[in-house]
């Protein structure tokens, strides 16, 4: 009996012993849990503050960069339309202007170079472009017609094209005549399109 009861006290004490265990290891596992919770909880705080002192400035921020890439934006498109408004105007006034003496007419350069092609251009264009583009014309006007008559029909989408452009290019040759007082050269290096007179 006295075994017994020293066995049945023993397990009891065993028993309160685990218990005691399960009870400090639960405890340690809610204190952990706790703090867990409590650092997550710091942890949104922090973020929500800083959430918080960027967006004034984000919404401060980005309103005056779209403003000022607007004025920008508006700036260049006004000075731009004002450029070429002027540039219209003063195209313009030479267009109105009737040609002095010593001037050329750039109706009659457009005219000429667009029913004679190249060789219109003779009239006000630069002899070195004008000299080689109109013997190219003859030459390629000689072939042409000794062609048979369908393919010389062939031809006539082509010169739709050629013969307007030449025109233009008749026209501003004039336009540059005025305003230069010598003959200027269209087409290679802007510095060589200024040409001397003796050397046209």
């Amino acid at each position: 009996m006295e075994r017994l009861a020293a066995l049945e006290a023993e397990v009891k004490a065993d028993a309160d012993a685990q218990k005691a265990r399960k009870e400090a290891a639960m405890a340690k596992v809610k204190e952990e849990r706790a703090k867990a919770e409590a650092e997550k909880s710091e942890l949104r705080d922090r973020q929500r503050q800083l959430v918080a002192r960027k967006k004034p400035e984000s919404v401060e921020l980005v309103p005056r960069d779209r403003d000022d890439d607007r004025d920008v934006d508006h700036a260049d498109g006004l000075s731009g339309a004002i450029e070429l408004a002027g540039k219209a105007n003063k195209l313009k006034g030479e267009l109105q202007k009737k040609p002095t003496k010593g001037q050329k007419s750039w109706v009659k350069s457009g005219l000429a170079s667009m029913l004679l092609g190249p060789l219109g251009w003779l009239y006000a264009g630069s002899w070195r472009e004008a000299v080689p583009a109109s013997a190219i014309w003859l030459v390629a006007a000689a072939i042409a017609t000794a062609l048979p008559a369908f393919l010389s029909w062939m031809l006539f989408p082509i010169l739709m094209v050629v013969m307007p452009l030449s025109g233009i290019a008749g026209a501003v040759y004039a336009l540059q005549y005025n305003r230069t007082g010598t003959r200027q050269r269209l087409f290679g290096d802007g510095k060589k399109k200024q040409l001397k007179s003796g050397d046209k």
